[in-house]
């Protein structure tokens, strides 16, 4: 199998600027190659580390849907309640605080999750194995 771990997600967005400084800030992300697109819309590829980015465009006009094409981003944390309460002082909403909880399993995984919302309404799970 030639498909490795995933690559990127891309969301489009109405506040650029505000959603770069939240992925930056508020999970640290770091910033790489940015662009212009026609009609002077931005993008920027922000790295979460192992070879995984974040695709942010500027130009997002319309009203997000309640779910979208993805049902969340998930992103591999070694403490979630740090990661968690950076994302809401970065400008995140919550959507479940911090919890334990047990995957199904043999034996069963151990795992620390919370959700919350991004600007533009995307759901995003910070998760940690225990």
């Amino acid at each position: 199998m030639s498909i490795k771990a995933l690559h990127h997600v891309s969301i489009t967005v109405k506040d650029f600027d505000a959603t770069v400084d939240l992925y930056t800030q508020g999970f640290g992300f770091k910033k790489g190659v940015t662009w212009a697109r026609g009609g002077g819309e931005r993008a920027i590829m922000l790295n979460m580390g192992d070879g995984a980015f974040l695709e942010v465009f500027s130009g997002r006009t319309d009203t997000p849907q309640p779910d979208g094409i993805f049902a969340h981003i998930a992103l591999s944390s070694d403490d979630c309640d740090a990661d968690f309460q950076r994302a809401l002082a970065a400008g995140a909403g919550v959507e479940t605080e911090p919890m334990n909880v047990s995957l199904p399993g043999n034996p069963p995984i151990p795992v620390r999750i919370a959700f919350c919302k991004g600007l533009d309404g995307e759901l995003i799970e910070i998760f940690q194995v225990l």
